[in-house]
Formats: structure tokens, sequence, C-alpha cells
């Protein structure tokens, strides 16, 4: 239904998330993104048997599909949960956020939109911090809320976080609102 608000993830994996979140929204539709094509398969099949009606997957590059897909203004939330870190110094132009990537997100979200980032990765969460820092003047930072679908003690409640809360590593989190 396009009259409703639409919120995107950006790596959803097996589509955890997704799943519990668009059970408490049912009035809003969700869009996750999956590179992975097993993960995107498994999370689709997720969506078909919990019968859930305003989430749908998309097996491909979320940057890509938002440069060259996506309207101005369509989305209220982009969700980007524990994105492959890419470590190595050659491989950070494979990261999610970049400063291009930051004004295409800009570019899609509506006015007051949010971006919500989640890392475990103390690099990663280094390079959020710069990249963060340095697009204030399209961004306001702010304190990242746990969506209602997070277990007590979670920050998302993603299976990849499950799995690093187990390891004890520690999370971070914020929220890049949308200047007008």
């Amino acid at each position: 239904d396009p009259s409703l608000p639409f919120e995107l993830e950006i790596g959803s994996g097996k589509g955890t998330f997704l799943v519990q979140q668009s059970k408490l929204q049912p009035k809003t539709n969700f869009l996750g993104i999956e590179w992975a094509a097993a993960y995107a398969h498994h999370a689709a099949d997720r969506f078909r048997r919990h019968q859930l009606t305003n989430v749908r997957m998309l097996l491909g590059d979320g940057v890509e599909f938002i440069k060259h897909w996506c309207p101005d203004g369509i989305a209220d939330v982009i969700h980007l949960y524990f994105s492959d870190p890419w470590p190595k110094s050659r491989h950070h132009k494979r990261r999610v956020v970049q400063d291009a990537s930051l004004m295409q997100f800009h570019r899609l979200l509506s006015p007051g939109g949010e971006l919500h980032l989640v890392t475990d990765h103390d690099d990663l969460w280094s390079w959020y911090e710069q990249h963060a820092a340095g697009n204030m003047a399209l961004f306001d930072r702010s304190e990242f809320n746990s969506p209602d679908s997070a277990g007590e003690e979670e920050v998302v409640g993603t299976n990849f976080e499950r799995k690093f809360m187990a390891e004890g590593r520690n999370f971070r989190s914020m929220t890049l609102v949308k200047k007008n």
C-alpha cells in the first residue's frame, strides 16, 4: 500500500529484524535488501511462512538499488544493523557507509527521516563516527532507540547480535536524522 509509511533494511540477513518488527508495525511497509542469495531466499521464505503482507525481500546491492531505483523522500527509516565491517584497509571502499551513500540516504529519506546504525566492530564504529561528523550538513545525530521488537538486553535483536552477545562483544549505535 503506497499510502503507508516505508522502512528499508540494508543487509537483512535471514530477516529476523523484519519478521519481528513488521508484526508490530502492520501499517508500515518494509523492504529488506540482502546481497547473499541464500540469506535473501531464507528471509523471503520466513516472511511467507509468517504470512507477512507488509514486508518484501530484494536480492541485490542496497546502495545501488537506492541510487538507481528509489525516488526522493520515499523512506521514513533506513536500518543498517551489523553491516560487514570489511576490516582490511583495501576493502574499506566496500563498506555501506560512505560519503556518497550518505548523500543517497539523505535523498531517499523523507523530511525528518532516520538512518539507524548499529555495529559491534570498533573500527567500523570509528568509520561511522567519522562519516557522521563529516556529513553534519545533511544529518543531526541523535541517540538510537531500540525497536519494540528487541528483546530485553538487546539493541536490535538480530541473529548477528544474539551471536555476538554470547561472545561478549560491545555494541554501539546511533541515529542520523535528516535535516530538512
